[in-house]
Order: structure tokens, then sequence, then C-alpha cells
């Protein structure tokens, strides 16, 4: 089959995958980089591309108090937003998951205030790793439609029931056009499927109270079952990504994306946009016989703690490039939770976090070259961790 293919921004991607999709209802409220996005949708609706009920809010905390009660009611629901919108939405953010209530919003993620700044980063997303949601990164713009058009389909499945973002960095992706091959709406709908809310209800004849007084083991219990289908959530994502696979031709790894990794014996790890220039980097350093591969995380929520573990097993050493920081670690997150999945393996390893590209700056194939270079001369004898590289 011929499909239709268009040079896209991140944010028309947005918008062409959600009008095939056409949720229920739509909530939006603008906000840099993410603005554009949902400016996009709101045409869609108003000239009959989709039949949603788009509601243009006030702020993006009611943006999800207003899907939240969407959901619910049993709807398919969607919003989006950018960093300070995230956290200006913290509270029914956070409301959503632990009440198990699936849906999809799209963070254009962004650097946080202060300094001010509204430019390129991962920091607004990083700092709410841990409140229930599914979270997925892009590496593309075609990466970032075939994970919309999966979203729906991991956060509704009976074993999940969680909310889920799927990322895409802000300017790098969200204002950059790429090449982007398009499925037909029909296509879209029918992997999407129907849904249909049965864990929570509205009905007068059969009365359920939603989110009363809890404590003690009872909360326990919720806290269980939620981290259970965080668990839960890592085959389903696998198989999804590989039915995908089957039907269109393009499977990204599922929870994680190898590259050049069948001999590697040192491994650059990287999370979003800037994935792309690692592997230029790579290439180059093969041309200079370094055996040099790329891991690149898609999860971050659940975290794929087993295959990172699997695949860094018998690695001389790694380095992991993070546009963010952990606040209290002199390193970036996602270092932070590879650091954690290997704690426990034998095989001693060089191994050091990287950070650049915050506040907009770009990491540089030059940058990530660099720290190949590092990387392999450090691993020659491993010591375990080094100092923390920065991009300036």
């Amino acid at each position: 089959m011929t499909r239709k293919v268009e040079a896209l921004t991140g944010n028309e991607t947005v918008a062409q995958a959600i009008m095939r999709i056409n949720p229920d209802l739509i909530a939006i409220y603008p906000i840099t980089p993410q603005s554009s996005s949902v400016e996009s949708i709101a045409s869609k609706v108003s000239n009959g591309e989709m039949d949603s009920e788009l509601i243009q809010v006030e702020s993006e905390l009611t943006s999800m108090s207003m899907t939240q009660g969407a959901a619910l009611a049993g709807g398919r629901v969607f919003t989006s937003t950018s960093g300070n919108g995230l956290h200006l939405m913290f509270e029914p953010y956070t409301r959503q998951s632990t009440l198990r209530l699936p849906m999809l919003m799209t963070l254009a993620t962004r650097e946080l205030m202060s300094p001010h700044t509204v430019f390129s980063g991962q920091q607004d997303v990083m700092l709410v790793r841990d409140a229930g949601w599914i979270q997925c990164f892009a590496s593309s713009n075609q990466e970032l439609f075939d994970l919309l058009i999966q979203a729906y389909r991991i956060a509704e499945h009976k074993n999940v029931l969680l909310p889920i973002n799927v990322c895409y960095d802000g300017f790098y992706l969200s204002h950059l056009s790429e090449r982007v091959e398009l499925l037909d709406k029909e296509e879209v709908q029918n992997f999407v499927g129907k849904f249909e809310l049965k864990h929570l209800h509205f009905d007068p004849e059969n009365v359920m109270s939603v989110d009363p007084l809890t404590s003690g083991p009872r909360l326990i219990k919720f806290r269980e079952s939620h981290l259970k289908a965080m668990q839960d959530a890592i085959p389903v994502i696998e198989n999804i990504d590989k039915e995908f696979g089957e039907k269109f031709g393009r499977s990204y790894g599922g929870m994680v994306e190898q590259y050049q990794m069948d001999d590697a014996e040192i491994v650059i790890v990287t999370i979003g946009a800037h994935s792309g220039a690692a592997k230029v980097a790579i290439k180059a350093a093969r041309k200079e016989g370094i055996k040099v591969g790329l891991l690149r995380v898609r999860f971050m929520r659940p975290f794929p703690a087993k295959k990172i573990q699997e695949v860094l097993a018998d690695k001389k050493g790694y380095a992991v490039i993070d546009r963010s920081v952990s606040f209290g670690w002199n390193a970036g997150p996602v270092f932070v939770e590879v650091n954690a999945a290997m704690a426990n393996t034998e095989k001693k390893k060089t191994f050091f976090s990287a950070i650049g590209g915050l506040g907009g700056a770009d990491i540089t194939v030059k940058n990530i070259y660099d720290t190949i270079l590092i990387l392999e001369k450090e691993s020659r004898e491993p010591q375990g961790r080094i100092t923390t590289m920065w991009y300036e």
C-alpha cells in the first residue's frame, strides 16, 4: 500500500495522529513549545476533520481536571502541555494515575525556570517521573506519530489501565520538520480499537464511591497493584511494538532500541532526539576501530531495568547522556536510573554521566564523539564511576 508522506514538524505530527484517533474529548491550553500542536488540533475540529468535543480551558490545571472527569465517565481523552504547565497541573496529574484512569497526554519537553527560559530540555518530565504515569520518548517525528497510535492501546490494556505521556524534545522535534509516513484514518482506528471503562463506572442503580478517604493496609494494596501494573505494562509495550511492526513495517525495539550492539565493548546510552547525533558519532568512531554501540531508552516508566542489565552485562563501560539533571546526585536522571539497574552486576565497568543540551543548547556530534573517546580510553582498565562530564 502506498501511504501519504509529508514533511511535518513534531507539533503537526501530533495533530495528524490525534485527528486520526479522534478522542471523545480534548481539553487544550497552549504553552511554548507545545502551542502549535493544539492550535492545529483546534483547526481540525473547526473544519470538520474530526468530531471530538474540544474545550479551550483557562489553564493547564483545568485541562487535566476536565480530561479527568471525562475519563471517569468512560471517555477516551487527550491533552497536551509543556514545562510550567505540567507542574501547574500536578495535583490532578498524579490523581489521574492513582485513580488508574487511562488517557494520553503529549509533552513537548522543555527547561524550567529559573533562570528564565522556555527552551528545549527534558527537566519538566524528569521531575515527574515518579508520578505514576507511563512515560515514553520519541527520537524522531516518525516515531512520535507511531508512538501516539500505540499509546491508547498500551494505556487502556486490561493489565495496565494507566495514563501515558508521549514525550518529544521541544523545538528539536516540535518545531523542526522531518519526513513522516502517515497511516490512513481507518488503519489507525482499526489498530487503536474501542475502549470501554469497566473498573470504574457511573450508574445510579449501582452506586460506586470513587476516591474515598483511604488509609492503612487498603492504601498499600492500591500502591502494590499500581506498581504491578507498571511491570505488567512491559510485555504489553513489547507486544504492541511488535504488532505495529508486523502491520505497518516500523518497529523500534520495544522498551529500548539497540544500535551497533552486536560486538560493542562500550556503550553510549541516550533518551530522546539527541540519539540521532549519537548514531552519527558512533559511525565515525566505528571507522576508527572503536567498538561502540548505542542503547536508547524509549520508556522511562516503567523503567526497563532488566533489559538494561542484560544489554550492559558484558560491556567494559557505558556513558549516559542526559538533557536534564538529577538534583542532589551530580548526575543526570537517566544515569541515576541506569546506575541503579546495574548496581548488583558483578563485572567491573567504567561508567559516567554526561550532561548537555540544557536551555536549548545543542548536543553535537562532536560532544558525543569526544565522550566516546574518553569512555574508550577509561574502559581499557575499568575503574567504576568517574567524574560527570558537562557539555559547555
